[in-house]
């Protein structure tokens, strides 16, 4: 079991409750959050050492809430961004490097590979 914390973002509610649910039986304990500033304000208080962010979200893109979670107080220096979206194109890749994932995945997304993806 893990005690790492992950910060799952996601706005489709039934996804972001699976995937919360499949970490807390992997022994990661999650946060959910369902749009980019909810997020902010839940990275700021629980300091997640790895965030899956959803690339569309609501309010603002996946790709801004990277940059803007990098730039929090307080945060792991080491934070793992796991961008989750339903696009794996060469732009969407390159877009994530420069905001700053570590990991790019494409939905649909297997346990083992989300598992594999946090522990780098």
């Amino acid at each position: 079991m893990s005690d790492r914390r992950v910060l799952v973002v996601e706005d489709d509610e039934d996804s972001a409750l699976l995937l919360a649910e499949t970490l807390g039986d992997h022994g990661y304990v999650v946060e959910v959050a369902h749009d980019g500033a909810s997020a902010l304000l839940k990275a700021a208080e629980f300091r997640p050492q790895v965030a899956v962010l959803d690339v569309g979200l609501p309010d603002m893109d996946g790709y801004q809430l990277a940059q803007r979670m990098r730039k929090l107080e307080h945060m792991p220096a080491d934070l793992r961004l796991i961008a989750l979206t339903g696009y794996g194109g060469d732009e969407e890749l390159r877009r994530s490097r420069a905001a700053g994932f570590d990991v790019h995945l494409v939905k649909p997304i297997l346990p083992d590979v989300l598992a594999k993806a946090i522990l780098g």
